[in-house]
């Protein structure tokens, strides 16, 4: 009777221990492969507590989290002939574990491995100006090259960033020169638009206060309301230019008038100092003059 008691101790014993030796636990951020006798199991295991054979099974764990994998800088050429150092990062997750367990032997460096070559291969179809300011679409043909491979290994891309461009020093100080000839430019642009624009509407001003002379009066107390605001001990009363204008003409014609009237004058006294010609009497004849001769002399 111990003898038995005992061998049933034994043997529950030796199957706690099976038990024990065959019970895993697979964590929320994992998912398990089960290799039987070397063959892959269909399916995977999911997170909690899962049994294998003793022996006979042996279950692989597959982190299914987001990785970050950061790709070393690349030097390249772009399309222009310019020599440039990118560096990205990729994103990236397991969405198959059985084909991330079976399909390549190490997944994390099999995509930082296409993930380089992908990079160099953009770099040298892409210019300088598009590394530059149209990233996104670099971004979205980066991750289209690196997920043709990696979606056969059970791999998804996320999302693939380009961190730095790294410029000759001789190139950042063209782009520099170029970037502050281009500023001075469109401030040239805009002064000469805004003067443009200021002789517009002093143009449409104009008119408008030629055709309501009522304007330039409300102007003009505008003004000294303005100046007396600033200056209460001090007056200003505009004075119109039209009105100096009135006078300049005036004095223009009066001039012409009293240079005539004085030509007129001075011609009357002149003909009056002039001797009147006395009247010759018809009994007197004209004796001619003696012509000159040889016999003619002074007495």
């Amino acid at each position: 009777m111990e003898g038995t008691v005992v061998a049933v101790v034994l043997v529950a014993v030796l199957t706690l221990l099976v038990l024990r030796g065959g019970m895993r636990v697979v964590n929320q951020v994992e998912r398990g492969v089960v290799f039987r006798f070397g063959k892959a199991l269909p399916g995977h295991r999911e997170p909690g507590i899962t049994f294998l054979i003793p022996f006979a099974d042996r279950m692989r764990k597959v982190n299914v989290q987001v990785v970050t994998l950061p790709i070393p800088t690349q030097e390249g050429i772009t399309r222009d002939n310019v020599s440039v150092k990118v560096d990205a990062v990729v994103y990236f997750r397991v969405t198959d574990p059985l084909r991330a367990a079976i399909e390549v032997q190490d997944y994390v460096f099999a995509v930082g491995q296409v993930a380089q070559s992908s990079l160099r291969s953009i770099i040298g179809k892409s210019d300088l100006d598009d590394l530059l300011s149209d990233r996104e679409r670099l971004h979205e043909g980066l991750a289209l090259m690196i997920d043709s491979p990696a979606a056969g290994w059970g791999v998804h891309i996320d999302r693939v960033e380009i961190k730095d461009v790294q410029l000759p020093e001789s190139l950042k100080r063209s782009m520099s020169r170029q970037a502050e000839a281009e500023r001075e430019r469109r401030a040239r642009v805009i002064t000469a638009d805004g003067e443009f624009q200021a002789a517009q509407q002093l143009a449409n001003a104009s008119r408008i206060m030629s055709d309501t002379p009522e304007a330039m009066q409300l102007r003009l107390l505008q003004t000294v309301v303005e100046v007396a605001a600033e200056k209460n001990s001090t007056l200003v009363m505009p004075f119109p230019v039209e009105l100096l204008r009135y006078f300049d003409r005036a004095a223009r014609q009066f001039g012409h008038e009293d240079g005539g009237a004085a030509v007129t004058k001075a011609g009357d006294a002149a003909d009056g100092d002039r001797p009147a010609a006395t009247p010759r009497d018809p009994r007197i004849a004209e004796v001619p003059a003696p012509a000159p001769g040889p016999h003619t002399g002074e007495a």
